[in-house]
Formats: C-alpha cells, structure tokens, sequence
C-alpha cells in the first residue's frame, strides 16, 4: 500500500491542528512535544494575500441597500438542509476556540466557499457552557453575520436542524458570485 504525497497544510489546518495538539496529554511516561502557537492575525493576512477581493455590487438607486442585514432562511430550504435534500457544501467547526481565531477562521473559510460558488455551509459554535450560559461564540457568531465584512458573503442564516448541531450550529446560504 504505498502513501500518496505529503501536501502541505494550509493555514487554516495548522491554526486547527495546533489547537487539537495543545489540548492533547502525552502518554505516560513520555514528554509533552512543544507545539508552535499560531498567531491568527498573521494567518489571516497570509492568506488574504491568496484571495481575490469580493466585487461588490454596484450601487443601485433603489432605495435597498446592496448588501441588507442577513434574513433568516426561509421555510423550505430549512426543511431542505436538515432532511438532507440540500446538500451542505462546507462545514467549519469554531469550538475551542477564542473570539479572534473564530473571526479569523470564518471570514477566511467563507471567503473561500465564496469564490468556490459554495451555496450552503454548516458554522459549529457549540452550545456553551454547561453552567446554562449561552457560548460566547454561540452568541458571537450571528452579530459577526452583521457586520459589512460578512453582509458581502452570507444572504441568510438559521439555526441547524437537531441532526446537524442544534442550537450550536448554524447555516448560512452564501450569496451568488458575481459574474465577471
């Protein structure tokens, strides 16, 4: 069985990977291996150097603006998503993680589902502290939606279905790329 070629990881995977190895214990009788801490600002400007920038829509006279605060999805397309005849195209899972590396990590993400014309992502936030308390990001992640930075790439979002996380997770339809 031979292995295919190793590909590097992306930034996204390492800011992933050195979160899942910091919270891993060494076995016993065996050293804890130092994991590098990646800084998500750096991340993040690295990898807009890779992306195009989003054309926005020109502005129209009428009296809507180009990008409205993001809707809840409709009806039918929630049904759709959580019995599956909708198909989720990319999913990311912000646990664990702080305010700054989840905002890094979902703009990036989006971005690139964006320009990949993905229509339909899944957003894990968890559900939050077991104490009764909302997450912090579960409570973040809609105002974030808000901002003009995430108008440009989400038309709508709605809680996910029971079978895809619940209240601690969310889908988002990402607005059509714009033909040019």
């Amino acid at each position: 069985m031979s292995r295919a070629a190793h590909k590097p990881l992306s930034d996204e995977d390492r800011v992933l990977w050195s979160l899942v190895a910091r919270s891993a214990k060494p076995l016993k009788g065996t050293k804890a291996v130092a994991v590098p801490v990646i800084d998500p600002v750096t991340m993040a400007e690295a990898m807009a150097e890779d992306v195009r920038p989003i054309a926005l829509p020109a502005a129209s006279p009428a009296p809507r603006a180009p990008h409205a605060q993001p809707t809840t999805l409709d009806k039918p397309t929630r049904q759709k998503l959580s019995a599956g005849k909708l198909p989720i195209e990319g999913r990311v899972d912000l646990h664990g993680m702080t305010q700054h590396q989840a905002h890094a990590l979902l703009l990036s993400f989006l971005v690139r589902a964006h320009a990949g014309g993905v229509r339909y992502v899944l957003v894990i936030t968890g559900k939050g502290s077991s104490s009764g308390g909302e997450g912090v990001l579960r409570r973040a992640v809609p105002g974030w939606l808000a901002t003009p930075a995430f108008r440009a790439l989400v038309s709508s979002h709605d809680h996910a279905a029971r079978n895809h996380g619940g209240a601690g997770a969310l889908y988002l339809r990402l607005r059509r790329k714009n033909p040019a």
